[in-house]
């Protein structure tokens, strides 16, 4: 397939998943339609997880320019789709008014919505109405009664605040923000990776959580606050690095290792490596269009499943089509959209390299193609 025809694809699998969330939710109808069956107690926050993840993949996507005719029509639509649904889950008279303040899932998933606000500032932020606007700031800063743990929340915490600094909130906590970018310095254990909390832990959370969340978060901050300016370059350093551990751990048939706990958002493991290709900070032997091929082999893998979806098409966990077993307590049906963070790179248009180059292939396919490479480096900071 081409880079264009690969993009179709990709553009195929978002909105088979995401659509479901977005047209239940416009006619505030996702309470009554996302299913309980997954771990029913949980379900109060169910319909917040399934909009906040969704979102946070697929803004990108509704932030970019220059699509074909084709894509820009569907674009629009998801994204009148995108802000009734913030409309819809925020306004306290609606049917899916969601929880944001009890408990602690729901700081979770207001920071996945917070940083699809990050991500699509133009369509997202600016595009709203004063009411929505008003509504979406009460909203999250109802979920600062939510104190985070040692470990990744941290980060949600901070990335709410982050987005109401966004938001134009002058009461923004930039003590959230400070602890949360200082306090992981101290949790690095060395190329690339990232304790969650003191301890490491074999897993994805490196890529559904810390490195994307503290790379934007530092971004939006370096500007204003010195102490975080100063860790930029070796945030971003990091951040690169895991991004060509990703693009290595992926096969040549296109399955990874399932290592770790929340392995049933599958190919969100590769947040980091779609984000990195986003913001052009792959490092410079992994090209753009070897990623593209990397990242498309994946998702066609992990689609070509038959059980994936249920009748009424909502995602169903696993890795590999329905595999309940592999889904911890806490995850519920809305939790599994946490997929959608791959599509990233949607927000680059066909002219970006990322998707114009000739297909390449990737480290492993390489590798065991016979082909001669150099050698790969830890890197030391």
């Amino acid at each position: 397939m081409s880079g264009v025809e690969q993009r179709k694809h990709w553009i195929e699998a978002m909105t088979k998943i995401a659509r479901p969330v977005l047209e239940a939710l416009s006619q505030e109808k996702l309470k009554e339609t996302l299913p309980q069956d997954l771990n029913p107690q949980r379900f109060t926050f169910a319909p917040l997880e399934a909009f906040g993840r969704t979102m946070c993949g697929i803004a990108p996507w509704l932030e970019a320019e220059g699509l074909s005719k084709e894509e820009k029509e569907l674009q629009d639509e998801f994204r009148k789709l995108a802000l009734i649904g913030l409309d819809k889950a925020t306004d306290p008279k609606s049917k899916d008014f969601m929880v944001f303040d009890r408990d602690g899932q729901p700081l979770v998933d207001a920071a996945f919505l917070s940083h699809a606000l990050i991500r699509a500032p133009k369509q997202l932020i600016d595009a709203l109405d004063e009411r929505v606007k008003d509504n979406l700031i009460a909203a999250l800063r109802s979920s600062r009664k939510i104190i985070p743990g040692p470990n990744n929340w941290i980060f949600f915490a901070a990335m709410v605040e982050t987005a109401l600094y966004r938001l134009g909130v002058d009461d923004y906590d930039k003590l959230r923000i400070v602890y949360a970018t200082r306090t992981f310095v101290d949790w690095y254990k060395g190329d690339g990776l990232y304790g969650d909390g003191a301890a490491f832990h074999w897993d994805y959370y490196n890529s559904f959580v810390i490195q994307p969340m503290y790379v934007d978060i530092v971004k939006t901050f370096a500007p204003i606050m010195d102490e975080i300016a100063v860790l930029e370059p070796t945030v971003q350093k990091r951040a690169t690095r895991y991004a060509s551990i990703l693009e290595r751990l992926i096969g040549q048939d296109g399955t990874y290792p399932i290592i770790g706990r929340s392995i049933c958002y599958r190919f969100g493991a590769f947040q980091l490596l779609s984000q990195a290709s986003l913001e052009h900070f792959l490092e410079k032997d992994v090209k753009p269009q070897q990623v593209r091929c990397a990242l498309t082999a994946v998702i066609t893998r992990i689609m070509s499943s038959d059980t994936m979806f249920d009748e009424n098409g909502w995602l169903r966990p696993g890795v590999f089509g329905y595999q309940p077993d592999l889904a911890e307590m806490y995850i519920n049906r809305g939790s599994l959209y946490l997929c959608c963070s791959v599509f990233l790179a949607l927000g680059l248009n066909e002219q970006d390299p990322f998707w114009s180059e000739e297909d390449a292939d990737w480290t492993a396919k390489k590798i065991w193609n016979g082909e001669n490479m150099m050698l790969d480096h830890a890197i030391a900071d």
